[in-house]
């Protein structure tokens, strides 16, 4: 039986590993070819190791052991010539591109003395490789027609009022590097809705989904544990998990990066195809709990 991608070619970033690697393997299950990138090196500033070429392969494995096809290249969604040059190669030997996973991100909470530019390290990743990402991506999307789906990952903390408390302001406790994040992630919601409008005719569509706390590298390091325990010097995972819960409406710390993957299969499929434009949480119940921001 065909699977609900079957006939797509999904290029997505950020693909090493955490959320990037479940979309690739979930959309690879369904049936489509996948085009994996990945920075495969550290940034200085980001306190948590990112991908190496090694998990990059681990992703193309997976992908290929799915019985589908994956391009795997190292490329740093910060410079769009190379995002480019990574993008026509997959292409050329994979052929049409259907869909766009704009996933890689970081949270550079470097711990110590924060650097202002921080603030920038954050933008560069998280909101101008989006943006990189999909510029490259339209021109190989637009003959696609309705087929065409760009999903962005964005954040709960997108959702978070500006007009919370500094005192509970999670923002105030990541630095600058934190700061640029959440800022960043915020400015993919009119960027989501701007380019779902711009593109509507062509037929293609554009979605943004915010996670919550999702078990990854980047939830897994002592900048995450320490927004949530303010309180402690030492902060261990088993410290995390209960402030964590409580951040939900629903009784779990957290999501699995495979739940996210099943939003954005949905989204990525053409079981979507009347959705743009759309910002959509899977959040465990944190905007419900709390609409005004944690307190």
């Amino acid at each position: 039986m065909a699977g609900r991608m079957e006939g797509k070619v999904s290029f997505i970033t950020g693909a090493g590993r955490g959320q990037g690697r479940a979309h690739a393997v979930k959309q690879a299950s369904e049936g489509a070819d996948i085009i994996a990138i990945d920075i495969c090196e550290n940034i200085e500033s980001n306190p948590y190791p990112l991908s190496s070429w090694d998990d990059l392969m681990a992703t193309k494995a997976l992908v290929e052991g799915q019985g589908r096809k994956c391009v795997a290249i190292k490329a740093d969604v910060r410079d769009r010539n190379q995002l480019r040059e990574a993008l026509a190669e997959g292409v050329s030997q994979l052929g049409q591109l259907t869909t766009v996973c704009a996933n890689a991100g970081i949270l550079p909470m470097a711990m110590g003395d924060p650097n202002p530019l921080d603030f920038q390290d954050a933008i560069d990743v998280d909101l101008i490789g989006v943006m990189n990402t999909v510029a490259v991506a339209i021109p190989h999307l637009i003959p696609a027609g309705r087929g065409a789906s760009i999903i962005i990952t964005g954040s709960t903390a997108a959702l978070i009022p500006n007009t919370m408390s500094p005192s509970v302001d999670p923002r105030t406790l990541m630095g600058p590097g934190g700061s640029g994040y959440s800022w960043s992630k915020k400015a993919l919601v009119g960027y989501t809705e701007q380019m779902a409008l711009h593109l509507a005719s062509s037929g293609a569509r554009v979605n943004v989904v915010h996670p919550t706390n999702c078990n990854t590298h980047l939830m897994n390091s002592e900048g995450i544990y320490k927004i949530f325990r303010p309180d402690l010097e030492e902060v261990t995972r088993e410290d995390f998990i209960p402030a964590s819960e409580h951040y939900h409406a629903l009784p779990t710390p957290w999501i699995e990066p495979e739940e996210v993957a099943d939003l954005v299969l949905y989204l990525a499929s053409d079981e979507s195809k009347s959705m743009t434009g759309a910002s959509i949480p899977i959040d465990a119940g944190c905007m419900v709990k709390w609409p005004n921001g944690p307190g």
